[in-house]
């Protein structure tokens, strides 16, 4: 029999790497290894630990920096060079990420891009043709406008002073100066791995959707909003580039929008960008079972994220899958139509989230042994 391991994380609890392990040993655990072949293929779908994935799936290494936090104060952060040396990996949250912040700095008036930048910089200057940008878990609501400064770009009020960091500057935006601007746009093509199709503003647009957990009070959301109203008008002035109503320029906090106007970025799922640099097609051609997995399972799940995109390639083959998380709720009707054979919470019974989050190895490897023995006496009824 052979099992393909491919959880995403575990967010705030194990990376997917630990979880790729947790649910191999669990199987290991299970069934006699000797008759198991496991591949293990950790995922992510644009957000934590998409650099580590395709970093492993492409055999290429990890480059450590110092850039600036989303409140511009000095922080460790990589990036990530592709075993083809010429595609560098940067996900946006390891300088301008919710979880740099504690829950008192979240300030999504004031919070800036401007690290993100530095890493994108910094890939440009390592020589590489390509840099996939993964943007899922940001702090920030700035239209990506901290990002275009780092990279030289002025954002410039009716005064001719140069704009504080944070979106709600961009509401006082009067022109953009690209006299400075140092990134090779003309060498270096940017590709965006997104999980969301939100445009930039608007009731569905990036203010109103994430700003909440960025910190944001209602007031500060419509605020953001006709903030970043103002920035997609300045930039279709100065820029010649429609992005207010643009599919996925709302990801981020609008830093789609911004890699897309300033760097001619293209944006594509971020899981299916990780899926066919790990070679998950070719892998699956003759797997008996898919193991995968996320800290969370609900009616969302389908759409854009690590689960839902697997499903897309496996149900082709009828390749069956069983998805673990921390938490399933809501009606999984969408997954079970799409291929999805089963899905099972890893808590045995009631427990706080504290322990369950501290102990998740231990419960994947549990569950994951009881669905290794189901699986293989199927097999043998079959």
């Amino acid at each position: 029999m052979k099992i393909i391991v491919c959880p995403d994380s575990f967010k705030g609890s194990l990376s997917s790497v630990e979880a790729a392990d947790a649910i191999a040993r669990g199987i290991q655990i299970g069934v006699d290894s000797r008759n198991i072949e496991i591949v293990k293929m950790p995922l992510a779908d644009g957000g934590e630990g998409t650099v580590d994935a395709l970093v492993r799936a492409t055999g290429g290494h990890i480059k450590h920096l110092k850039t600036h936090d989303p409140l511009m104060r000095e922080v460790d952060s990589f990036l990530g060079i592709l075993g083809d040396g010429k595609t560098a990996i940067i996900e946006m949250a390891a300088a301008s990420g919710l979880d740099l912040l504690a829950d008192d700095e979240r300030k999504p008036l004031v919070t800036t891009t401007y690290g993100t930048g530095e890493l994108l910089l910094a890939a440009a200057e390592a020589g590489v043709e390509k840099i996939v940008v993964g943007i899922g878990g940001s702090a920030t609501n700035d239209g990506g406008a901290g990002a275009m400064t780092a990279l030289g770009a002025n954002f410039i009020d009716r005064d001719g002073c140069g704009l504080p960091p944070g979106g709600a500057a961009l509401a006082i935006l009067d022109h953009i100066d690209m006299s400075a601007f140092k990134f090779p746009t003309d060498k270096v093509r940017v590709e965006v791995a997104c999980d969301v199709n939100n445009p930039l503003i608007g009731r569905l647009g990036a203010s109103a959707v994430f700003g909440p957990q960025k910190g944001a009070t209602p007031d500060m959301a419509r605020q953001l909003d006709s903030a970043l109203a103002r920035y997609a008008e300045v930039v279709r002035h100065d820029l010649g580039k429609d992005v207010a109503n643009m599919p996925g320029a709302g990801a981020a906090g609008g830093l789609g929008a911004g890699l897309a106007a300033f760097l001619n970025a293209t944006l594509r799922s971020g899981i299916d960008m990780v899926l066919d640099a790990a070679k998950f097609d070719d892998a699956i051609k003759n797997a008996d079972l898919v193991i995968t997995g996320e800290g969370k399972i609900d009616e969302q799940t389908i759409y854009g994220k690590t689960i839902g995109g697997i499903l897309k390639r496996t149900s082709k083959l009828g390749v069956p899958v069983v998805a673990i998380a921390g938490s399933c709720s809501g009606d999984f009707s969408a997954l079970y139509d799409s291929g999805l054979t089963s899905a099972f919470s890893i808590l045995p019974g009631p427990m706080s989230l504290d322990y369950s989050m501290k102990h998740a190895a231990e419960l994947i490897i549990s569950l994951s042994a009881n669905i290794a023995r189901l699986a293989t006496a199927n097999q043998k009824l079959s």
